[in-house]
């Protein structure tokens, strides 16, 4: 149900703009201070490292930027046409998570290579247990749960 005064739209826009900034502006603190080596946080559990990502998650499909690229254009704008039928907040905010986080990596893959579209991710958040990712795809993850929390609450 849509409360009276929530926008829930605006709400999604606005949670992916937030994304988007947070992890662009965490990716350049990553290549700015991660080029001399790893930072090591909670002992061996967790360091931050700088790896350029030239596949999907979790190291799948390595080689394959540009295709990459491509779907994440059509996820976006399938995203953008999607939140138009976002009725409540939880779902608003779900889905501005994952849009913010799939355009932040789309543009380090259309903008962080020597041609357009061929650009590799930044991720430096490296669990000893996990892939390493960065901060689009812990919002990538963060969204699709919160979506299916809510949608399983209906």
């Amino acid at each position: 149900m849509r409360k009276a005064g929530v926008n829930p739209r605006r709400t999604a826009l606005v949670a992916a703009g937030a994304v988007l900034v947070l992890d662009q502006a965490s990716k350049q603190w990553a290549l700015a201070s991660l080029g001399d080596g790893p930072i090591r946080l909670l002992g061996n559990a967790l360091r931050l490292r700088l790896v350029r990502n030239s596949g999907a998650a979790f190291g799948l499909l390595p080689g394959w930027g540009g295709w990459l690229a491509l779907a994440a254009v059509l996820a976006v704008v399938g995203l953008a046409i999607g939140s138009r039928r976002v009725q409540s907040r939880p779902e608003a905010i779900a889905l501005g998570l994952v849009l913010g986080g799939a355009v932040g990596n789309l543009s380090d893959r259309l903008f962080r290579g020597t041609t357009i579209g061929d650009g590799r991710v930044v991720d430096f958040i490296d669990p000893a247990w996990f892939w390493t990712f960065n901060l689009a795809d812990a919002a990538i993850t963060t969204g699709a749960f919160i979506f299916l929390f809510a949608e399983l609450r209906k």
